[in-house]
């Protein structure tokens, strides 16, 4: 095989056994990689109906094709199980070094299965796995974690593990790979803390095959061309002020959560927006294997009550821990980041969840007694201390890394928890957003931007411009953008690598230079055609594991908050988010029924029957 390694490893963690399986070309062509691999897999051993932490529940790591190639920010990898968060499917996406390490130590995913009866972690070193204890590691956070592994493995290896919040189960712990790369959402961390599993230790000395390298080679070179051309003009600005740049666009399209999703604009944005950042906590860019934008910010904070130092913070985080908590103390925010990665937590869910109590504690809801402590909007200390005691699990902690769903039903106010199948929402108000609220809302692991993220679109004119504000017409271009981004996480890529290859096809999107890298990479000869059903069989293979998990129409939802009340301030205000007639819309446009299920001519075609 080119492009991909041709191999699985299995491994039971319950026997200890790890064992290689040959990876089915057909598979590997009809589901591409990462996510689509994932789900093909998890699909065929999982169990939709059972509990997430249970040790049925598979755990899979999958790289793409594309990962490790060169290919510019062909770097990702995807973390597929049962999400304990939201009872849903989840596929959690991850860049930085491991993930092209793992694939040169000679394997296309990894599947653990099973719970170990002490804490252990995986070493694996060009194809050979074993388990080894890690008692010695187990308490430790994800620094602390990788630097004792790296000793005690090989020079040159790299990294994944969970911290605290894994080990205690937060409903919303992330798994942490190069000690600042997050595969953050839905709870993977604590699927793998709840199997004993510390970490995943890789190296590897293979490269990835590819069928025509000078093919490769020639176009590899016209894209990295182009992004040396014009490096300050990249996706958003984006080797600038990192995605923390994004800041200021959402504000001035009025979409920029605040005070927990009550409105979009937020008098404090200048004091959080990628240039205070920048210019305030910046030491240097830094970029995943093989990226030419190197989003990533290193930061240092010298500030005596938030001092530390690491990567971070990304734009959703300063919108949770920023604006949607009314905090526009940015060294607060950095801090709290700081504190996530190092305990494992996805910093969106920790700040959506901190913004509800906020809320509750502010109409009584929730009281001093019960929380510990008092809790007001813009409460900077608050912010990082219920940080750190999440990842805990200590005092009010235990109750915050239910995540804000839970949170806000157990105070008897469960409209106020801003989720789509209990998960918190990224940072655009679909008021002003509208097909951003139908992502939302039909987005298989519940609200994520990563799983289609039409705001391309409609706010940024990538790669072509359309009114946010109108919800008529927005089924289609939501469709399109979830299945290519199906396409991209199971290619092994980065969004923002994609959307600089993309071509407008009447308000869809074609994967142009996807489809040129695949094919000289794989020499599986896609036509365009065939890769766009490939994303799109992905997105109705997660649709039936939804299916089979007891999720209906009644799930493809959005708060009250948001359906029913007029955005009070900005370019949107007095406007709702119209989901409801565009849910009509999108299920037609998928081929499903008004229930929201495949219909049978979808399925047969994608072969999915």
């Amino acid at each position: 095989m080119y492009g991909w390694m041709g191999n699985i490893l299995r491994v039971n963690l319950t026997t200890g056994q790890c064992t290689r399986e040959t990876l089915d070309p057909g598979v590997a062509r009809d589901y591409v990689g990462g996510r689509g691999l994932g789900i093909y897999l998890l699909t065929k051993e999982g169990n939709p109906e059972g509990d997430a932490l249970a040790p049925d529940n598979p755990l899979i790591m999958a790289t793409g094709p594309l990962t490790g190639t060169g290919a510019p920010t062909g770097a990702r990898y995807m973390v597929m199980t049962k999400s304990p968060l939201t009872g849903a499917v989840t596929c959690s996406n991850s860049g930085g070094k491991f993930p092209t390490e793992m694939k040169r130590a000679g394997v296309d995913a990894i599947i653990f299965s099973g719970r170990s009866e002490k804490p252990v972690y995986l070493w694996l070193e060009n194809g050979d796995a074993t388990l080894r204890p890690a008692d010695h590691v187990w308490g430790k956070n994800t620094h602390e974690t990788t630097d004792t592994l790296l000793e005690e493995t090989a020079s040159g290896a790299k990294v994944a593990c969970i911290g605290p919040a894994g080990e205690k189960q937060v409903l919303f712990a992330a798994i942490m790979n190069d000690k600042h790369r997050a595969a953050g959402r839905s709870g993977v961390g604590a699927v793998m803390g709840s199997k004993n599993l510390k970490a995943v230790v890789v190296k590897g000395k293979g490269r990835v095959p590819l069928a025509d390298q000078e093919r490769f080679k020639t176009f590899n070179k016209q894209i990295l061309d182009i992004f040396k051309e014009g490096v300050k003009e990249t996706p958003l600005g984006l080797t600038v002020n990192g995605t923390a740049g994004v800041v200021m666009a959402t504000q001035n399209f009025g979409v920029l959560p605040t005070k927990n999703w009550q409105q979009g604009t937020f008098e404090g944005w200048e004091k959080i927006h990628g240039e205070a950042l920048t210019k305030k906590f910046l030491k240097k860019n830094s970029a995943c294997y093989g990226c030419p934008i190197g989003c990533g910010r290193l930061t240092k904070v010298d500030d005596e009550r938030f001092r530390g130092e690491g990567e971070g913070p990304e734009y959703e985080t300063i919108y949770a821990m920023g604006s949607n908590c009314m905090i526009d103390d940015l060294a607060a925010i950095v801090k709290a980041n700081y504190l996530c990665n190092e305990l494992g937590l996805d910093t969106i869910t920790m700040g959506a969840t901190i913004a509800c109590a906020m809320e509750l504690a502010d109409m009584g809801a929730l009281t001093k007694e019960q929380m510990g402590r008092s809790l007001s909007w813009g409460d900077a200390d608050a912010l990082v201390e219920l940080t750190r005691m999440t990842g805990m699990r200590e005092g009010f902690g235990d109750l915050l890394a239910l995540g804000s769903y839970r949170l806000a039903d157990r105070f008897g106010h469960p409209e106020l928890a801003p989720v789509s199948k209990k998960q918190e929402f990224p940072g655009y108000e679909p008021r002003g957003s509208q097909a951003m609220g139908l992502a939302y809302a039909t987005s298989p692991i519940g609200g994520s931007h990563m799983r289609g993220d039409p705001a391309y679109f409609e706010l940024f004119s990538v790669p072509e411009s359309m009114d946010p504000h109108e919800w008529k017409g927005k089924a289609k271009v939501t469709k399109a953008f979830q299945d290519l981004s199906a396409l991209i996480d199971s290619a092994g890529l980065c969004i923002f690598f994609a959307v600089r290859n993309l071509a407008a096809k009447d308000l869809g999107v074609a994967p142009t230079g996807i489809l040129e890298y695949l094919n000289a990479a794989t020499g599986a000869d896609y036509t365009l055609e065939e890769l766009m059903a490939a994303g799109e069989r992905i997105i109705n293979a997660e649709r039936l594991f939804l299916a089979r998990a007891g999720f209906t129409r009644k799930d493809d939802s959005l708060p009250d908050r948001l359906t029913k009340t007029p955005a009070p301030t900005g370019p949107a205000k007095g406007m709702v988010c119209h989901l409801d007639e565009m849910l009509e819309e999108y299920y037609q446009v998928q081929g499903w029924t008004e229930d929201g299920f495949p219909g049978s001519e979808v399925l047969t075609r994608l072969g999915l029957e």
